[in-house]
């Protein structure tokens, strides 16, 4: 019999797909298939533009809306340190003065529980807004060294003669600076929650640099107007031991960051870093003679557990006073810890 399928080898035979692709189908695939990547290219790059061009149109739009800026509240105290009109606050009358030094996105008013029962104890006491905060007149540059220039202008103003400096959090720094500078202006130093260090929780991050206008507006506005924002970060740092918040202490944590000139130097301050000094600056402290305390919450998470113990030997303190079950916020969850410390502290003058 006479086979008539044709082999792979004869003239006419189907080509082996496995075997032997067809050169000009595999010449076609290659243009096709660059072709398609191409296409989607395009799209992606059209879409990114067009949700940039949206987002940015939307963020405008929302800034231009939330553009009124709150009122600085009447009738507070005011006296000129060099070139910033600092805003502060004033309890008692007599005895050896205190002046207590807020950390960061704080004010005077964060004393406000902590202060009268210092004044309660026979002292003089003052808490004022560091530039860039608070009530006090916005003058730049927001950095460590402006707001120790600050401070000692502050104490040459009122003439407070070798007060206590006590630095809440952040503010720890600013009382070593002025300490370092000034050392026969100061009685002694309290760390409150503070390293005074430039690591750790003042560490500067280079993610601000990808926020930029309009779009950082946005989200320090959508932050600060939002009441869930403002009582979720006060109960992160204050702790359970905390009251919650009302209207009217939203109103004292927020109008601050709500005045003319607040978006601009919180964001400046935001990319400067929180200030710290090197631990080598900070041990310098211990040099002085000065009395110095360390007083920390037992569950303050913005540090390590070692971090009250390393700060206390870095600064030639004794042995650091922690209080059981707060937060980082101790001058509104723990005043009467707060205010034992202090009126220890100053005794040791």
């Amino acid at each position: 019999m006479t086979n008539d399928r044709a082999t792979p080898d004869q003239p006419g035979a189907a080509p082996s797909i496995a075997g032997n692709p067809d050169p000009q189908l595999s010449a076609d695939r290659g243009p096709r298939s660059r072709g398609f990547a191409r296409r989607w290219r395009r799209r992606i790059a059209i879409t990114t533009v067009a949700l940039v061009a949206f987002g940015t149109v939307s963020s405008l739009g929302y800034n231009a809306a939330t553009h009124r800026r709150m009122a600085v509240p009447v009738g507070l105290t005011y006296v000129q340190t060099g070139d910033v009109n600092t805003r502060y606050r004033q309890w008692g009358t007599g005895g050896t003065p205190i002046v207590l030094v807020h950390g960061f996105v704080e004010s005077a008013d964060t004393w406000q529980t902590t202060a009268p029962l210092l004044a309660a104890a026979g002292h003089r006491v003052y808490a004022l807004d560091l530039d860039g905060f608070g009530y006090t007149q916005r003058a730049a540059p927001f950095d460590r060294e402006h707001q120790a220039t600050q401070l000692l202008a502050f104490l040459a103003a009122l003439r407070l003669d070798r007060p206590v400096l006590v630095g809440h959090s952040s503010g720890a720094a600013i009382i070593a600076t002025a300490a370092l500078r000034a050392p026969a202006r100061v009685g002694a130093l309290l760390f409150l929650d503070g390293d005074g260090l430039n690591t750790g929780a003042g560490a500067k991050t280079s993610l601000t640099r990808l926020l930029i206008k309009p779009f950082r507006t946005t989200l320090i506005r959508l932050a600060v107007r939002s009441d869930a924002a403002v009582r979720t970060l006060y109960a992160s740092a204050c702790g359970a031991s905390c009251p919650r918040l009302d209207a009217a202490g939203i109103d004292q944590w927020r109008r601050p960051l709500q005045v003319p000139g607040a978006e601009e130097s919180l964001w400046a301050m935001v990319t400067l870093g929180v200030p710290g000094l090197s631990a080598e600056g900070i041990a310098k402290v211990a040099t002085l003679g000065l009395p110095t305390a360390v007083v920390f919450g037992a569950e303050d998470s913005s540090y390590d557990p070692q971090t009250p113990a390393d700060t206390a030997s870095r600064i030639g303190a004794p042995a650091p006073t922690i209080i059981p079950g707060a937060g980082h916020l101790t001058p509104v969850n723990s005043p009467a810890a707060v205010t034992a410390a202090i009126v220890a502290l100053a005794a040791r003058i």
